[in-house]
């Protein structure tokens, strides 16, 4: 029996996609990763190793913020799993968020999600993790901009293309 377009909608829009959610937070934490590392060492006159040392400070303590803001495997990878452990909470948070909002209004609240993150982050979280207060600056704001843009983007798109598959499934 073919659905209608209302049916459809009502599918679609009953619950979030989780597992959209979950890689949508691993596809925008890999662009704001990359942009963000690239912004600080190209615009920002600091390390390419400078954000990952600040991340992995969150469960290392600052004992590993730079100087020397160079390559370190271990602090690499423990920069690795708290960025994308939160990336994928945000996933999930925005899913929720936006999960019946057209792609427009989406990639609106998106944006708004990143610039809340950014407040969270940076002026909030700095009464834990007062060394975030030094990256303050447009490159994070933008950084964190572009995640909640790409986070609601991959999101949307991830879950349409689930929501088709279960319908021709």
């Amino acid at each position: 029996m073919a659905r209608t377009s209302a049916e459809t909608y009502i599918e679609r829009g009953s619950h979030p996609h989780w597992m959209p959610a979950v890689w949508g937070g691993l596809i925008a934490g890999v662009v704001f990763l990359i942009v963000e590392m690239a912004l600080v060492a190209t615009i920002g006159g600091g390390s390419l190793w400078g954000p990952p040392r600040m991340i992995a400070a969150i469960i290392l303590g600052e004992g590993v913020l730079p100087p020397p803001a160079t390559f370190d495997f271990g602090i690499v990878m423990a920069a690795l799993v708290v960025h994308f452990a939160l990336s994928i909470i945000l996933g999930l948070v925005l899913a929720f968020l936006i999960f019946r909002l057209d792609l427009t209004w989406a990639l609106a609240v998106g944006v708004g999600f990143g610039l809340a993150v950014y407040l969270v982050n940076f002026y909030i979280s700095t009464a834990a993790f007062p060394w975030f207060a030094m990256a303050r600056n447009g490159i994070t704001i933008f950084a964190h901009l572009l995640f909640g843009f790409v986070l609601a983007w991959s999101y949307k798109a991830l879950a349409r293309r689930e929501s088709n598959h279960h319908i021709e499934a």
